[in-house]
């Protein structure tokens, strides 16, 4: 959510800004926004001018009353009772004003960064850089479903009859793989020094909406009945919510935090072949990294962290490849994003494995966390990026460390989290 008085002042680069993101039906919210603004400024100011001239009157009053003037009191009084009803009237539409612009402010875009290309959807997002030579082997690479079945690891079938589609049962070492990784990868964060966190696994509608759109809202989120609560779709959720309605002493910043969780995410329509198995599920674990930080330092923290997925998915012997997103699929509340993609030796080609995202000061303006510094008070710069995210994860890592007779190699830096093996048969 951008700055009502930033909207205000330049309305003509918000809407510039919309046009970039080709959300052009969002324009004349523009123009909506100021015209309440203007009203509800109006309404305000009159309500203050009445509350300054009740105090006025109510200490005539008492001066009247001490010097036995009850009659011309009483006149005050009912003055003030009329000027009462009137301030109430105020505020309730002020209060309606109030509701009318957040919702608004809530679903105007952020203001893009300069570097970000512009592009209407993900088709025109921007390829940056390659990290490890993407091999193919000279034999054949099964699906990773298949791949996962022969060496005992997954069972779909049990789980549909269980929870449905888009659930799974890991196995065997396919499920020690995967819990070796998430371990690895929070053990690699920690060293980074970040601190770690288990967060809880449901947040507030409150929180929920501070951290993401309403689209989005819509899009992921399973709403837990009867309750005031939604399962995460991911720990930033509910790590960035851990600062709702706080001020942070500057000194303390950056805030470096690095979470475990299970993730609960809807994933409606129908996926290709490629994209069913444990690619796109209703729930897998992840491990994640958040940063709050001061605004001039957010774009420093941006690449730092998506160069530690990048570094940890090469210690893995996986190749990757840095994306960027372009304007057009930019989530509302994003500044810049970097998506991460493995190599996939199967499909010959990358998919992504994590996302890397700085939102300005957006969050902290929805959530009201602000910082105190010598300065004064200003909202700091919210960042989140995925570490690693198995189980979707495991395709890379089974198909780029497959041996031609089945077998997959357990790189070095994973061996102490599977109990000294290298090798899965």
């Amino acid at each position: 959510m951008i700055d009502l008085k930033f909207l205000r002042e330049n309305p003509e680069i918000v809407k510039e800004n919309i046009r970039k993101k080709f959300q052009d039906h969002k324009l004349e919210l523009v123009d909506e926004v100021i015209a309440l603004d203007i009203e509800n400024r109006k309404t305000k100011q009159e309500a203050d001018n009445l509350r300054y001239e009740r105090n006025t009157l109510s200490k005539q009053i008492g001066v009247l009353m001490g010097q036995g003037k009850k009659d011309e009191a009483m006149e005050l009084k009912k003055k003030v009772t009329e000027q009462s009803d009137r301030l109430k009237e105020l505020e309730e539409k002020e209060a309606e004003l109030n509701e009318k612009i957040t919702k608004i402010m809530m679903i105007i875009p952020n203001i893009i960064d300069p570097s970000v290309p512009i592009g209407k959807d993900d088709s025109e997002n921007v390829e940056l850089q390659k990290f490890g030579d993407p091999v193919v082997p000279d034999f054949e690479i099964p699906y990773h479903i298949d791949l996962m079945e022969r060496l005992n690891g997954i069972d779909l079938d049990s789980a549909r009859k269980v929870a449905g589609n888009g659930f799974y049962y890991l196995m065997g070492d396919i499920a020690r793989l995967h819990s070796a990784i998430i371990s690895y990868a929070r053990d690699f964060m920690i060293d980074k020094g970040f601190t770690y966190c288990v967060p809880p696994f449901m947040i507030r509608s409150e929180v929920v909406t501070g951290v993401m759109s309403f689209a989005e809202m819509e899009a992921m989120m399973y709403k837990i009945e009867g309750e005031d609560l939604y399962l995460i779709g991911t720990s930033e959720h509910s790590m960035i919510g851990k600062f709702i309605d706080t001020i942070i002493p500057e000194e303390t910043l950056p805030q470096t935090l690095t979470s475990y969780s299970p993730c609960f995410r809807k994933e409606k329509g129908a996926h290709g072949l490629e994209e069913r198995g444990v690619y796109r599920i209703h729930q897998f674990e992840k491990q994640e990294m958040i940063v709050v930080c001061k605004p001039e330092d957010s774009m420093m923290w941006f690449n730092k962290m998506w160069q530690y997925t990048v570094e940890l998915f090469r210690s893995l012997d996986i190749p990757v490849r840095t994306i960027e997103c372009c304007s057009g699929d930019l989530a509302d509340l994003k500044v810049k994003s970097i998506d991460v993609e493995a190599w996939s030796p199967r499909q010959k080609k990358y998919f992504e494995v994590g996302s890397c995202s700085n939102l300005g000061d957006a969050q902290a303006r929805r959530l009201k966390i602000r910082v105190v510094g010598e300065g004064g008070k200003y909202y700091p710069h919210t960042l989140n990026n995925t570490v690693a995210a198995p189980p979707r994860m495991l395709i890379a890592f089974l198909e780029n460390n497959l041996n031609a007779d089945g077998s997959v190699n357990i790189p070095k830096v994973l061996q102490p989290y599977m109990g000294g093996k290298t090798i899965i048969k």
